[in-house]
């Protein structure tokens, strides 16, 4: 454990308004999950076969990836691999700077097909030469992983999030705390406070003003972006379907306003089936928020068609190793199963103590102790020690995924071999005899 790390811990502890921010925010959490799946009798069963189906994706990755790309790209999307971050990053930069110069590309026999509307969309392209590019993005952690968002802003272009809580971090100069709640360290006062300084309004803790004022700036957002961006909750490998599940419709209006609609997902983010599909959605909502279905769930097949009336022109994906592939051949596979729901997360009584800036990586809490060395930097192996090794996150786990085994398999020295090399830190922090039968 790093002394950066003891100091980020001892900040979080000292932090009062922190402290309560997270009480509030876990304990709701956690009630509203539980709550959730008690309507759902039969959730030990579809726990089951929920791991069941991701052990067989991770098992069988190269064919079931095969598939997906075939299928997307039959159905009019453009996909795209990166082997890493940087490889991402310079796709993305591709796309939108292509999308800038091709001015005429959605003119001419287009505009009789699509109607008047495109005849906006057409004026909206010519404006890139006279403008700033915007980016209207919706949730995306792989987009945090692969640090997309200085990359683009160093290229000068405008990049908006568009999801409530990462607008509030962005407009803080922040990372997100939580894969789901990116502002769960803040409270009501500290966003009026933000919406103040950075909006210009009336300091006000009223939550319907705050959010009528953010819903104001990101219509605009909407209305007048040249590219969208976003996430990917499931891609269904038997139809190359893309799914995105969001609370605030900011997903859907990312992909399909925009004549350019870029997705990131992670290689492993798959299902065979829409069958399988729908006993993640199952799962998802109510691990995540406690919902029983999230409000918006968009199913994206391809690109915008002739008789569609709505709809993105040009679909991208990129599909992102970053380390995933090394991952999935170590001790640390099963974490692959993970679908993001930031249960385990709220469940943790060390994440409910420190937050998730006190990791210092994007990925916080117990998945993100078991992942970030591998998908993030290999420094993050110390995550391991921020854990009790309780179990309640294995037990809040909708996939069943052995959290603190992992745990401390990281910590008596097994790593994610990557690149040629193979990390070992000695199990450093870890009684000798718990390294036994590991």
């Amino acid at each position: 454990m790093t002394t950066t790390f003891r100091k980020r811990i001892q900040k979080s502890i000292n932090d009062h308004n922190l402290q309560l921010a997270l009480d509030n925010n876990a304990q709701r959490r956690k009630d509203g999950r539980l709550a959730a799946f008690a309507s759902l009798p039969d959730y030990p069963e579809r726990r089951a076969r929920a791991h069941a189906v991701k052990a067989e994706v991770v098992a069988r990755l190269d064919e079931y990836l095969a598939q997906f790309i075939e299928k997307a790209t039959t159905n009019g999307i453009l996909v795209h691999r990166a082997a890493d971050s940087d490889e991402a990053v310079r796709i993305v930069l591709e796309i939108v700077r292509s999308s800038g110069k091709q001015v005429d590309k959605y003119t001419g026999t287009q505009v009789d097909r699509y109607t008047a509307g495109t005849q906006q969309v057409s004026t909206q392209l010519q404006n890139y030469t006279t403008r700033q590019l915007l980016i209207a993005k919706s949730k995306s952690m792989v987009s945090e992983e692969i640090n997309l968002n200085h990359a683009l802003e160093a290229a000068g272009i405008r990049v908006v999030e568009t999801d409530l809580g990462e607008y509030i971090v962005q407009l803080r100069g922040e990372r997100p705390s939580h894969i789901i709640t990116p502002a769960v360290h803040l409270r009501r006062g500290d966003v009026g406070q933000l919406f103040a300084e950075k909006l210009g309004i009336p300091y006000t803790e009223d939550i319907p003003t705050l959010t009528n004022t953010a819903r104001k700036v990101l219509r605009e957002v909407f209305l007048t972006a040249d590219i969208g961006l976003s996430g990917v909750n499931f891609g269904v490998a038997e139809t190359g379907t893309l799914c995105l599940v969001t609370n605030e419709g900011n997903g859907r209006m990312c992909t399909t306003l925009p004549p350019v609609h870029i997705a990131l997902m992670g290689i492993e983010r798959l299902v065979p089936t829409l069958d399988d599909l729908a006993l993640m959605l199952s799962l998802l909502p109510r691990s995540a928020t406690g919902q029983k279905l999230s409000v918006y769930t968009s199913l994206i097949h391809s690109p915008r068609r002739p008789d569609d009336p709505d709809g993105s022109f040009e679909r991208h994906l990129i599909l992102l190793d970053n380390g995933r592939s090394a991952l999935r051949h170590s001790p640390l596979a099963e974490s692959l199963y993970c679908i993001r729901c930031g249960a385990c997360l709220n469940a943790c009584p060390v994440f409910r103590e420190l937050g998730g800036h006190a990791y210092g990586s994007i990925y916080p809490g117990p998945i993100g102790s078991v992942i970030s060395g591998a998908l993030v930097d290999p420094q993050f192996d110390y995550l391991a020690q921020a854990s009790s090794l309780c179990g309640a996150c294995k037990e809040a786990c909708p996939v069943d995924i052995d959290l603190p085994g992992m745990l401390l398999r990281i910590r008596a020295g097994e790593s994610v071999q990557r690149n040629g090399v193979k990390r070992n830190h000695s199990g450093i922090g870890l009684p000798a005899t718990l390294k036994l039968g590991l």
